[in-house]
């Protein structure tokens, strides 16, 4: 989902093929609806759709970056995944982006410029 872990970041644990929309909740295994994700996103995401946006306390539709552009939404600042908007925020918490080792592994990796960016799936191009 692009927490913007750099897969060199972590050589022995390699990306995980995520469903955009779980398949219990009806999502496929098209690549339009898969995305590269980290372990450890792949693990918070879970079949999650929406979260809590922590600002405005209302529930809002998971980052989808088969519909949005990642800019609009976040930014890298230190390492750290900040949410620009409501989707980005929700994200962001339910990802738990900021982990303290997830920041540290993105600045030792040189994550933190805005150009790095993770295929959403092998052969597939997001949306721009």
């Amino acid at each position: 989902m692009d927490c913007k872990l750099p897969q060199s970041a972590t050589p022995l644990i390699p990306f995980h093929l995520e469903h955009i929309v779980a398949r219990q909740h009806g999502g496929s295994d098209d690549p339009a609806g898969l995305a590269l994700a980290c372990d450890r996103c792949n693990a918070y995401k879970g079949p999650n759709l929406t979260s809590i946006d922590p600002d405005a306390q209302a529930i809002v539709p998971l980052f989808n970056p088969r519909a949005k552009k990642w800019e609009d939404h976040f930014e890298l600042r230190r390492g750290q995944v900040l949410g620009k908007t409501p989707v980005g925020r929700a994200t962001v918490r339910l990802l738990n982006m900021n982990a303290p080792r997830r920041v540290e592994l993105r600045l030792a990796a040189g994550a933190d410029v805005t150009e790095i960016r993770i295929d959403y799936a092998p052969g597939y191009q997001s949306r721009t």
